[in-house]
């Protein structure tokens, strides 16, 4: 493998790919890296990519193999934790009703499944409860709430949602005691409840603001069970196997985008562990409907089942994520997969509908010189504007905020990139009156406005982020190295999956081989979205490259057209099984001329 140091210098030249991106070199110190792989006694390659994600020598070993044992911190430095434990302790001890009211997302999905489990497999009665995203929007609503309490619930566990719902816990006040696991951002004081835990309250000294609720969930279910165990409550039963959640806390990670550092690198390579053990039924069927033949992975988690997951409260049935998570039945759990693998298909077709109109819409903005991407549509379900608003964040490298407009009002969701804190702007929006409803973290907000406040909200959101205005116009593709194709073995990618799990904070590495030739590329999938390519280099050597949702566009047009032109192309590389055999591909990212 070969690098170039300059950062002046484009990548192979490529100042712009087919796609329109610059190609970058990761930045690393050489001497480090080499320092790194002597300590360790590792391949040089191992240590080089280590060194350029600023991972120290004496940091090395602990990023390499992340255990909870090393990383998980007290509980108890979260603010509230202490009084949230006590509470759900008295509730086990005492069996009593609990609701457990959850948000339709994955995060939302997940927390509410490990807090179900938890409560019930010691002794409480457990009403989880996800609100309708249509009828009742996001988060606790009063006639939820009091519907909760009227149903004898004497404790009410909010996950991932409740920290800014002051309003509608006043309905369960003098019926029902409230406890909040939440991580979306904070502002000012936080409900009157028995506890309010959330790494992001302003007066929190813990340092995880990027643990997601589920995680948060997962440090209470650790609190609860030492004040029992302290309390002498398991010396006649047997202590709750924790670490059994961790695939559900993994699952949370990787779907709300934090970052695989630290704590929650220790989440999710330990919940990978768990998942594919296939104990939990929910989890292996929808696995199986989604043909997912390797072993989970992020990408496992993140592509085939945080979508499907996420389609139920999207457009279908807001409850049938937390459903499938929590059935212990594999004939029930094969029949929730297969809806929602149904749902999904669904959500993708209301999708497309969305996109081209958005993307439309997103030309004329960043045109002229929009920071922030405001795009509206009437009768836009508001199921899908967060992934078309991900999908136009991706394509134009801009905070994008998307609207389904009815009845005079905008309702929807945003999606920004590294550094630009969206979820703040929201609040200052809603803060100020602009908008009628706000709220969220960095990367991702909800919203509402009054039509006409379309313009002042969009100047007041570009004012906001105007820094966003200098960002290059598409995403830089970082490029960890330069391979002929001969190199690319499946010893190697070994060697490059040590530093998995791979996401947002640490990126999968990305290689670029230079001049190669296509020799053959085919269309695979119902609707011909994969591409399907064999590449030989000037090297020798053949490497079968696979591109995803390559239905058209430029880099889909060279890949089917390049009729033997050397190209560079760019991706991950990584080791599929098929039939018992194992073999070495390129997951393509780009592509550019040579």
């Amino acid at each position: 493998m070969d690098a170039v140091a300059s950062e002046d210098t484009p990548a192979l030249d490529v100042a712009s790919s087919v796609t329109g991106r610059r190609w970058c070199w990761r930045q690393s110190d050489l001497r480090a890296g080499l320092a790194i792989a002597q300590r360790l006694d590792v391949p040089e390659l191992l240590g080089q990519l280590l060194a350029s994600r600023g991972v120290a020598a004496e940091q090395a070993p602990l990023f390499l193999e992340p255990t909870l044992r090393a990383s998980l911190p007290d509980p108890s430095s979260l603010l509230d934790m202490d009084l949230a434990a006590d509470r759900l302790a008295k509730a086990i001890r005492n069996q009593e009703a609990v609701a457990v009211f959850g948000d339709y997302d994955v995060d939302g999905a997940c927390a509410g499944a490990l807090l179900t489990r938890f409560l019930a497999d010691l002794g409480c009665s457990v009403q989880p409860y996800v609100p309708d995203r249509l009828k009742e929007g996001y988060g606790p609503n009063h006639d939820a709430i009091a519907a909760l309490c009227a149903s004898g619930a004497t404790l009410i566990v909010c996950v991932d949602c409740g920290i800014a719902a002051h309003e509608a816990l006043e309905a369960a006040r003098g019926r029902a005691d409230v406890v909040i696991l939440d991580h979306h951002k904070a502002e000012g004081p936080p409900p009157s409840v028995v506890a309010a835990v959330n790494p992001n309250r302003l007066d929190c000294p813990s340092g995880l603001r990027h643990l997601c609720a589920a995680a948060v969930s997962f440090m209470a279910a650790v609190a609860t069970s030492r004040v029992l165990r302290s309390s002498g409550f398991f010396s006649d039963r047997p202590e709750p196997r924790l670490l059994d959640l961790l695939d559900l806390v993994a699952l949370a990670t990787v779907c709300d985008v934090m970052p695989l550092t630290g704590l929650n690198r220790a989440f999710v390579t330990q919940g990978l562990k768990v998942m594919a053990r296939g104990q939990r039924p929910g989890v292996a069927a929808l696995l199986e409907v989604a043909q997912a033949r390797d072993l989970p992975s992020t990408y496992t988690l993140g592509f085939l089942l945080g979508p499907r997951i996420n389609a139920a409260g999207r457009v279908g049935e807001p409850t049938l994520g937390l459903r499938l998570l929590i059935s212990d039945d594999p004939v029930e759990a094969r029949a929730l997969a297969e809806k929602l693998d149904a749902v999904n298909r669904h959500r993708q077709d209301v999708e497309s509908s969305v996109l081209v109109d958005a993307f439309a819409q997103a030309e004329e903005q960043a045109a002229a010189g929009h920071p922030v991407l405001l795009i509206c549509g009437e009768g836009w379900h508001p199921g899908v504007v967060g992934i078309v608003a991900g999908r136009v964040k991706e394509k134009f490298n801009r905070p994008t905020c998307v609207a389904g407009v009815g009845e005079g009002l905008a309702k929807g969701s945003g999606r920004s990139v590294a550094g630009v804190d969206l979820g703040a702007a929201i609040i200052a929006g809603r803060q100020c009156g602009l908008l009628k409803t706000g709220g969220g973290h960095a990367m991702a907000a909800g919203f509402s406005f009054l039509v006409e406040h379309r313009e002042a909200v969009h100047a007041f959101l570009n004012e906001r982020l105007r820094h966003a205005g200098s960002l290059p116009g598409s995403v830089a593709l970082t490029i960890d190295g330069a391979m002929l194709v001969p190199a690319a073995t499946a010893e190697l990618v070994a060697q490059i999956e040590r530093l998995a799990p791979f996401g947002s904070g640490n990126d999968e590495p990305v290689f670029v081989f230079p001049r190669v030739r296509i020799g053959r590329a085919d269309r695979l999938g119902r609707e011909g979205n994969t591409i399907r390519a064999f590449i030989e280099g000037e090297a020798g050597g053949r490497l079968k490259a696979i591109c995803f949702r390559a239905k058209e566009g430029p880099l889909a047009d060279l890949l089917m057209n390049s009729r033997g032109a050397p190209i560079h192309l760019a991706g991950m590389l990584r080791v599929e099984s098929w039939n018992g055999q194992k073999s070495v591909g390129l997951h393509v990212q780009d592509a550019a001329l040579a």
